[in-house]
């Protein structure tokens, strides 16, 4: 298959994916006892235990416990959504046939912890009426760069030629066909096992640069790289195929399942782009991950876009007053909805600026997003914070914007 034209992929994505947006929306907005739905989510992140487990190596009722209190901790805090990492690092949350259990949970990869996380969550979520997002990550492998410290049986061990290390970790090489296949066919069994609500990834795609270091896909842009004017043009092929063939696996395994990606918040600075956003980040996903965030949305491939807008009203380089309209503006007539990814984990810290120190500042968010129609939610970064509330502006944000419980869109 020959690079993807923008043209081919809007004709082909329509049929599969834009009916079932449509049909969605209009269910939500049929219901919901007279309040507007909308997204009130957290994510609960696995990757090196940074909110659940508390720690490797308890017990499978001890983690249990754990995950139904965050559960809870979203019912309380009215929300609607939890979405749960279930792919940190190439392993699993649940019983894959493609790789192995979590070190997160036992503390050693491969380890059955006795029990199945993911289906657990999906059920116990249900049950208290919450939308159960899995978190899945495609490429990242360890958070370290010696593979003899994965399982022998690990797909990074089993095939080598697949892994690229850079910045201190490993990553599984986007530029081949056969990683590519590998990872959809790894996430995708859990969309065929579980009750999810829907696919969720987050901004992780070529990683971040790291300052001297390259990441090493010569070999692969010499094999597949033909046809494009450069090897950023390539990377990018690489994702938007990612993307595109992801969505439309989706929607022939299950429909009603969602398909939704995180990025960061900035697609491109204006000074790169005149299409890009009135900021000044050191970081473009366009240009530095590869990512064509505001691509996906315009062609209608995904059902829903949660941009970390993680900066205060105001913030010289990346304000959040001006994220908000920009992406606004981005998905208006495409179908695709948008939540805001908001840096709860800011809130209450000292190593932050003083805007962060007001508990009001995530409230003020909530209220600025209110002038745009396009905004249909906020997911809060993450559950940990969710539930411990450091300075009150969790609970400042459910006393003012959430008086009732509300479904989320369709």
């Amino acid at each position: 298959m020959g690079r993807i034209t923008r043209r081919s992929l809007t004709a082909a994505a329509a049929g599969v994916l834009a009916a079932a947006v449509t049909a969605g929306d209009a269910l939500a907005e049929g219901r919901g006892g007279g309040h507007r739905p909308e997204f009130r989510g957290m994510w609960l992140a696995t990757v090196a235990n940074r909110d659940w487990p508390s720690k490797p190596g308890l017990t499978a009722a001890e983690q249990r416990a754990e995950l139904l209190s965050f559960l809870d901790t979203a019912v309380r805090r009215r929300l609607n959504a939890v979405v749960f990492q279930v792919r940190p690092t190439a392993d699993a949350l649940w019983p894959s046939p493609y790789e192995p259990w979590a070190e997160c949970l036992t503390g050693v990869q491969g380890r059955d912890p006795g029990w199945d996380p993911l289906g657990t969550a999906v059920r116990e979520a249900h049950r208290r009426g919450l939308e159960l997002h899995a978190w899945f990550n495609p490429y990242r492998i360890a958070n370290h760069t010696d593979p003899s410290r994965l399982i022998p049986t690990h797909p990074a061990r089993v095939h080598p030629e697949w892994v690229v290390p850079y910045g201190g970790k490993l990553y599984f090489n986007p530029g081949l066909p056969e990683v590519r296949r590998f990872v959809q066919d790894a996430m995708l069994d859990a969309v065929a096992r579980y009750d999810i609500d829907a696919v969720h990834w987050d901004d992780y795609f070529y990683p971040y640069p790291v300052a001297g270091q390259v990441f090493d896909d010569d070999a692969a842009y010499a094999r597949y790289g033909a046809g494009f004017p450069d090897r950023a043009a390539w990377r990018r092929n690489n994702i938007d195929r990612l993307v595109y063939e992801t969505a439309v696996r989706v929607k022939r395994l299950k429909r009603r399942v969602r398909f939704g990606i995180s990025p960061f918040g900035v697609w491109r600075n204006q000074a790169t782009d005149p299409l890009g956003s009135a900021t000044t980040a050191g970081v473009q996903t366009y240009d530095d991950l590869y990512a064509d965030t505001r691509g996906w949305v315009r062609r209608g491939w995904l059902d829903y876009i949660v941009p970390q807008v993680y900066w205060n009203i105001g913030f010289a380089a990346a304000d959040y007053a001006a994220l908000v309209p920009w992406w606004s503006e981005v998905v208006r007539g495409t179908g695709v909805n948008l939540y805001i990814g908001e840096a709860l984990y800011k809130a209450g810290d000292p190593a932050q600026p003083a805007p962060w120190q007001d508990p009001a500042e995530l409230s003020r968010h909530l209220t600025f997003d209110q002038g745009f129609p396009q905004v249909r939610g906020n997911v809060y970064f993450s559950a940990k914070e969710v539930a411990a509330d450091r300075n009150g502006a969790m609970a400042r944000v459910v006393a003012d914007h959430y008086p009732h419980r509300v479904r989320p869109p369709r």
